[in-house]
């Protein structure tokens, strides 16, 4: 059986809880925080509700974040592993770039001490 992936307000519902308690923090205090109420909050942790632009950037300030953020797939597993699978591109990405750079680096400064030899003066 294929598995499922989560819909939007499941991510949505998952990231909130997920950065809710990463900072400590209560559905209580993260209502208030937020300037809405703790039963508006809970329906929205438990995915029975989704906010409006409004209340996303509201919850994001609250929780110290950008509002995309709320909706990365991170709080699955599928967006637990799509979000490796970035890092380990960027970083392959990274190393390749930071090679070749060192490699042309050197190629000119190669070539540079090549050119230097050849119009130098040659010496008894």
């Amino acid at each position: 059986m294929p598995k499922k992936i989560a819909n939007i307000k499941e991510i949505l519902a998952a990231n909130i809880r997920e950065n809710r308690r990463k900072r400590g923090l209560t559905q209580e205090k993260l209502a208030e925080k937020a300037d809405m109420s703790l039963h508006y909050l809970a329906t929205l942790e438990l995915g029975n509700n989704f906010p409006s632009g409004e209340m996303l950037e509201k919850l994001a300030k609250a929780l110290d974040i950008q509002p995309f953020q709320l909706f990365y797939p991170s709080a699955t597993p599928e967006g637990a592993l799509l979000q490796l699978e970035q890092s380990i591109i960027t970083n392959i990405e990274k190393i390749i770039s930071n090679t070749v750079k060192q490699t042309v680096k050197q190629t000119i400064k190669e070539a540079f001490e090549d050119n230097i030899k050849c119009y130098s003066p040659k010496s008894n």
